[in-house]
């Protein structure tokens, strides 16, 4: 095996310039590499390559160019980062109101095997996840204020306490084994079919902690998919040979879609506009490539934007009447 070895800065300028890259202030390309860290930078390289094979730059491309998706996915990478802690909060709350309501709000009685699913393939798990949740309340207990106020104060952390402390993979595992009711009466909020919610939450976990350790986002695709929905065919998403979505399936278009129906209205809107606006700004920043070859990579249809306006009860009444 061939150690990859160290190169400093102007060796990494001369790689680029090798392959073609145009670099027009190298002081400046410099001071950018040393910030951003080449091997993040360079991520970036393959939609502005000749092909998979031929890994010299196309013709014209830029160090700036090349810079500016780096920038991009970082813009759209917050955006997405933000309405998702947004969802993360409301599925928090809603968990902790359905399942306090039902069990009591003392975690002797909400962590209680008896309150979860009785499957028997699912007893382990059941009883490592209210060993996790049990660890939380000793860990977190004096080191936050609000659990450390009901600690002090009464003894014990009600469940709408401890959800504020408890991760987002957490949180899902922990509706994986809530009883049957229990899941449809929060997918009942949603509007979303059980199958779904519970498709829904991994790729949610997937997304939020892709986002939260600043990975590549825009071309990211997730090992799960999503059914295609009404929004799919509203847009006229094509389909392959199998009769399924080429887009919004397993990309960035697909969370966008998952998000659609999570958030409220107006949040989707808001999130949608600024999304847009970190769009058009790149599509003012590329020369070499088009702004549609981006779009193709996310997933996102030339008319995603009309998604935004797209009434969400309209679309869940229809789904439950077909």
């Amino acid at each position: 095996m061939i150690d990859k070895q160290f190169k400093n800065l102007e060796e990494q300028i001369e790689i680029l310039k090798y392959k073609g890259m145009t670099i027009n202030d190298e002081e400046y390309a410099k001071k950018i590499l040393l910030r951003e860290n080449y091997f993040f930078i360079s991520g970036y390289r393959y939609p502005f390559m000749r092909s998979s094979v031929d890994k010299h730059f196309l013709d014209g491309v830029t160090f700036e160019e090349m810079y500016s998706l780096f920038l991009f996915d970082r813009a759209i990478r917050n955006v997405f980062f933000k309405y998702l802690l947004v969802i993360e909060n409301n599925l928090k709350s809603i968990f902790s109101y359905q399942l306090s309501k039902k069990y009591g709000y003392k975690e002797k009685y909400y962590l209680r095997a008896k309150n979860f699913t009785s499957d028997k393939s699912k007893q382990k798990q059941v009883n490592d996840l209210i060993k996790k949740m049990k660890r939380q309340i000793r860990i977190n207990g004096a080191q936050h204020t609000a659990t450390a106020h009901y600690m002090f104060n009464y003894g014990y952390v009600p469940l709408w306490i401890l959800v504020k402390v408890l991760s987002f993979g957490i949180v899902g595992e922990l509706f994986s084994i809530m009883k049957y009711d229990d899941q449809v009466n929060i997918c009942n909020i949603y509007n979303i079919s059980l199958d779904e919610f519970s498709n829904y939450l991994p790729i949610l976990s997937n997304y939020r902690n892709l986002c939260a350790h600043e990975d590549i986002l825009y071309e990211n695709r997730t090992q799960k998919k999503i059914k295609g929905t009404r929004y799919h065919e509203l847009l006229g998403i094509k389909k392959d040979e199998e009769g399924v979505y080429v887009n919004g399936t397993n990309d960035l278009f697909a969370l966008l879609i998952i998000m659609k129906r999570m958030l409220s209205y107006d949040e989707f809107k808001d999130m949608c506009l600024e999304l847009e606006k970190r769009i058009d700004n790149l599509d003012y920043n590329l020369h070499s490539i088009k702004i549609d070859k981006i779009l193709d990579k996310m997933g996102f249809p030339n008319n995603y934007m009309e998604i935004a306006s797209i009434e969400r009860r309209d679309v869940n009444n229809e789904n439950r009447e077909n």
